[in-house]
């Protein structure tokens, strides 16, 4: 099993983290030292909406996974199965008995790098590469057909989100707001949005370089130049970005955890918020555009956030909903929903 292989420094919430989308396609490194040990509870554990409550899709997206120590021994009033029986279960490869920290610490010297899982005395090819950075994940990640969220009260307001690998805790939080949710595909037009009479628009998260989601830019860019309230989070954010005319780079090994510390350019207060990203924002290249920074980085001085300058469109590189990590961030979903509300114009 090939892949591109990063590492997660969180020291819990492996069921969210291995089932969130924007892993499509790479093998996960987890840095804390023993994995498993509350073992993986049932996907029929719903929430009042029909939600799987710990698992952010209906599967497992990483390629694999490498851990230092494999719990063989789990317990928690919700398990249902071990770790290892999930991953068994799912197809799923992964290796133990690893020096992971080590392992990272060359991943943090020499950047990401493409690796691959093969059994001893296996006659596949170690030289056969895998380039993650060509690979369009969408169609694999994105529904194929609408779906629909409805809320259980007399709001008949929607929000469309376009589906770029979305996880569950988004249209959780979406509906926690008040609000139905339409799901699209990734690949949606700006006629067939238009077409719910939508109050506002989502582009969730999501794998892979946000230059070969086209379709989506280009939709994106329609959804600017209308005004309509938009927010976008980890590849939205980047999407949105390109839409209004910035670039993206690729981080030499990119943002994943639940301890990363960014400062709102607004209020100036710290936040710790949960991250999935290999690629960002450029901050230069915001300065011939209508956004401006909203959220940096307090390690590296990265963009986490943007804005635009005079319309109601907000977006953030960073998870808000967290799941797994801390909810200090939950207010942007609030800001979202404010700015819905102060959106006078009617979108058509």
């Amino acid at each position: 099993m090939s892949g591109e292989i990063v590492f997660n420094t969180g020291m819990v919430g492996y069921t969210e983290t291995m089932t969130d989308p924007s892993y499509k396609g790479q093998i996960l490194c987890f840095t804390y030292p023993s994995i498993g040990n509350y073992g993986v509870p049932s996907m029929d554990n719903l929430d009042e909406y029909g939600l799987p409550k710990y698992f952010e899709s209906d599967r497992i997206q990483t390629s694999g996974i490498i851990v230092n120590n494999l719990s063989t021994v789990s317990s928690h009033w919700t398990c249902t199965r071990t770790l290892d029986q999930w991953m068994y279960e799912e197809r799923i490869p992964g290796i133990t008995n690893i020096d992971t920290r080590e392992l990272t610490k060359k991943i943090r010297s020499h950047g990401v790098m493409s690796g691959k899982l093969i059994m001893d005395g296996s006659s596949s090819s170690l030289l056969d590469k895998f380039d993650y950075d060509s690979c369009n994940f969408m169609p694999e990640v994105s529904i194929s057909e609408p779906r629909y969220y409805g809320n259980k009260n007399d709001n008949n307001s929607k929000i469309v989100l376009i589906d770029t690998g979305t996880k569950y805790s988004i249209i959780r939080n979406l509906l926690k707001l008040g609000f139905n949710v339409v799901r699209l595909p990734w690949d949606s037009t700006i006629n067939e949005i238009l077409s719910y009479d939508p109050v506002g628009v989502v582009i969730s998260n999501g794998p892979g370089d946000p230059i070969l989601c086209n379709e989506t830019i280009t939709t994106a860019s329609k959804v600017i130049e209308k005004s309509i309230p938009t927010l976008g989070i980890c590849l939205g954010n980047q999407i949105l970005a390109l839409a209004g005319g910035a670039k993206t780079h690729k981080l030499k090994f990119g943002h994943r955890g639940q301890n990363k510390s960014c400062l709102d350019l607004d209020s100036k207060i710290t936040l710790i918020t949960s991250q999935n990203h290999g690629y960002g924002v450029e901050s230069n290249s915001l300065l011939d555009t209508e956004f401006e920074v909203w959220f940096k980085n307090i390690d590296d001085n990265t963009v986490e956030g943007i804005k635009h300058r005079s319309k109601p469109i907000i977006a953030v590189q960073f998870h808000p909903e967290a799941s797994p990590g801390p909810d200090d961030c939950l207010y942007v979903f609030e800001k979202f929903k404010e700015l819905v509300k102060k959106t006078e114009k009617v979108i058509s």
